[in-house]
């Protein structure tokens, strides 16, 4: 699957991460809809994070339509709350 996350790129992250991406998603969007401001960074930035680890960053020449667009780093979690649907940031299918 293509993820971008705003502002730095995208990157190809294997299917088999989904389950780990979904949790990490899970820890934002609670912090987000309990407005724990406390937990929100910290754990966006572990999403972020993630992606960067298990995904291969796509060079600037390759443009690929994206599966999940991400927020960017410094985003708060107002941003983030607009990104949300249904499913968080990363529905349990891509």
């Amino acid at each position: 699957m293509i993820v971008r996350i705003l502002g730095e790129g995208q990157w190809h992250v294997d299917a088999s991460h989904l389950d780990a991406l979904n949790e990490l998603d899970d820890a934002v969007e609670k912090a987000v809809e309990t407005e724990d401001e406390a937990a929100f960074d910290p754990s966006l930035r572990a999403l972020l994070a993630a992606v960067r680890e298990w995904g291969s960053l796509l060079s600037d020449d390759e443009l690929v339509e994206s599966n999940l667009i991400l927020p960017p780093a410094d985003a708060s979690a107002h941003e983030v709350k607009e990104f949300l649907g249904d499913e968080g940031l990363i529905p349990d299918t891509v």
